[in-house]
């Protein structure tokens, strides 16, 4: 009993990402710049989505969510991460170690199923556009956003309460620069196969299905853009499918490579630099693939900035 006392009020340690060399401090600084980068490009793309009624459909809609979870994850984690290095202390409280990983599943989950409610919007409107005010009515798209989130919501708060309630003998240090289970299972002294199995299921459920469904919706598309009678618009509609495709698979391939493969497999430190991939430079270039690069989106831009110098 006195042990897992213990393991309830103990600071975990974070070994962060960067050790105390120079070139450290500049990748430092570069995660720091890329960090305030993706926190202005999602909120500017927040604020031109509400004020531009132009912009009020459901792919924007559901774009404001992607950009408000991006903003939330990676909040979520550089500024401790930046602090730990810059301060030299990297301890961890149990508490704030529950709550990194109760909002990163939370958001990583939610973002897993938002990708593909806007991936088959894209499918409708380009595949379906007939039908696509029907198919992509305000109930729909309110209940897509929303889903994402609930459903993210309580998958995360049960893998936290579940993750949490192993007693961690020994090291308390973590081979992470945040709170992440798989990391965190490594300290574990218990076996933690039965619970492993359940983040498979998980994984399968917001990682592999979601996936699965955004590839085949982009098939679609890309099976109607071959029988369009341009080559202009095949072109520009080649380009947006692949550009999409990048970030999409830069975002689900390391989170499926993390949370899919037995706790044997995982090597030290590895996690961590796979991570990268989709808490930091995935939310930098979201809103730069998905929105920023769209004529309409750069004309409400220009509209708000030049409200902005009139006012």
């Amino acid at each position: 009993m006195g042990q897992e006392n213990h393991s309830f009020t103990s600071d975990f340690i974070l070994l962060g990402l960067f050790s105390s060399s120079q070139s450290s401090l500049v990748f430092c600084s570069l995660i720091v710049i890329i960090f305030i980068m993706t926190i202005m490009e999602n909120t500017i793309m927040i604020l031109i989505i509400l004020r531009d009624s132009r912009l009020h459909t459901p792919m924007y809609f559901l774009l404001s969510h992607l950009s408000f979870m991006d903003i939330l994850h990676i909040s979520n984690i550089v500024p401790k991460m930046v602090t730990d290095f810059l301060s030299g202390s990297r301890t961890i409280s149990f508490a704030g170690c529950g709550f990194q990983v109760f909002l990163s599943l939370t958001l990583l989950g939610g973002e897993c199923l938002l990708l593909a409610a806007m991936s088959y919007d894209r499918y409708v409107a380009i595949c379906h556009p007939l039908h696509y005010p029907i198919l992509m009515n305000d109930y729909v798209r309110i209940l897509m956003a929303g889903g994402s989130w609930l459903v993210g919501t309580v998958n995360s708060i049960v893998h936290t309460a579940y993750a949490l309630h192993f007693p961690f003998c020994g090291s308390r240090a973590i081979d992470h620069f945040f709170c992440e289970v798989p990391a965190m299972l490594k300290l574990s002294c218990v076996d933690t196969t039965l619970y492993e199995r359940g983040v498979y299921v998980s994984g399968l459920i917001f990682l592999l299905v979601p996936f699965s469904l955004i590839f085949a919706s982009y098939v679609q598309i890309l099976l109607s853009v071959l029988k369009m009678k341009t080559s202009e618009a095949r072109k520009k509609s080649f380009s947006t499918c692949s550009f999409h495709m990048i970030v999409v698979t830069m975002y689900y391939g390391p989170f499926i490579f993390t949370y899919m493969r037995p706790r044997s497999y995982h090597t030290p430190g590895q996690d961590k630099y796979l991570a990268i991939f989709y808490t930091i430079l995935t939310p930098a270039l979201n809103p730069i693939i998905y929105s920023f690069r769209n004529k309409d989106v750069l004309e409400a831009m220009k509209n708000m900035l030049k409200g902005n110098v009139l006012h």
